[in-house]
């Protein structure tokens, strides 16, 4: 972990997790052909942290999230938000419990513009059935204008406004990123779950990314839970660590003790320190 860098220690040495548990993990067991990719994991999110979740490749991180966000069921243990289970829940009913997610790889509809993207993750927060839209009532022509509002709203929050029009697939890669951010934050979420937001950004686009992740905490109060490989950014804007190796949790706590931790410097690099 030769390079990694944690933040002022002082400032580690006064992190205190005092909110409220808004995501929480108990016994989390998740298996593929008898092999367990994610074993008895315990983990919890505190509200208006920044949680990350790390480890080798293989580690079970990815597992981990598709647990969460419905994508999996396991096999044992149960997943809660806010104090209530979510275990099993399929993925559009824990976007209306308010987790959203984005993926290591985009997710995005291509051939519909920017705006059209974002559009398309405000629709979870809409009620206006088949009828209501066929016959295009006064609340349907409501919901449609507070969609369109919602979207360009944050498209304007990640910059993207001048590409509303574009198509998505026309963007730069790292915009592209952004405008997944802007459609999972569409659906107003109150635990964003970003899986390797960093994942292709060049430095300048990373230290971009790590400023608006502080600015959304701040501004639009949410808990934010993120997987990422790039360990600069880890121990530059995380509260707290958890670190998994082998489908197990080895690790956690702050980004300094996370830095020191032996069994975590093992992990990465093979060795003993």
């Amino acid at each position: 972990m030769g390079s990694l860098q944690a933040r002022d220690s002082a400032a580690e040495d006064t992190f205190t997790r005092d909110g409220a548990i808004v995501l929480e993990t108990a016994g989390l067991t998740k298996s593929f052909g008898g092999l367990a990719a994610v074993d008895s994991l315990d983990m919890r999110v505190h509200r208006g942290e920044i949680a990350s979740l790390i480890g080798p490749n293989g580690a079970g991180k990815t597992t981990v999230f598709n647990v969460v966000t419905g994508i999996y069921r396991p096999e044992r243990g149960s997943v809660f938000f806010e104090g209530k289970e979510i275990t099993g829940r399929p993925p559009h009913r824990i976007v209306e419990k308010g987790i959203a997610r984005t993926f290591q790889n985009l997710r995005l509809f291509s051939n519909m513009s920017c705006l059209e993207n974002v559009m398309a993750g405000r629709h979870c927060r809409t009620f206006s059935g088949v009828a209501a839209s066929l016959f295009r009532t006064k609340s349907q022509r409501n919901e449609e204008r507070e969609i369109r509002e919602r979207a360009e709203e944050r498209l304007r929050l990640v910059g993207l406004w001048e590409f509303r029009d574009e198509l998505a697939r026309n963007i730069p890669y790292g915009r592209q990123r952004m405008l997944e951010i802007a459609r999972a934050l569409a659906t107003s979420p109150r635990l964003l779950v970003l899986d390797e937001p960093s994942s292709g950004l060049n430095p300048r686009e990373t230290e971009d990314l790590m400023e608006f992740i502080r600015a959304i905490i701040r501004d639009e109060q949410l808990t934010v839970l993120l997987i990422e490989h790039d360990m600069n950014v880890v121990m530059g804007i995380s509260d707290w660590v958890t670190v998994m190796d082998g489908g197990e949790k080895i690790s956690e706590g702050p980004p300094a003790h996370i830095y020191h931790d032996p069994k975590v410097i093992e992990a990465y690099l093979g060795v003993r320190s």
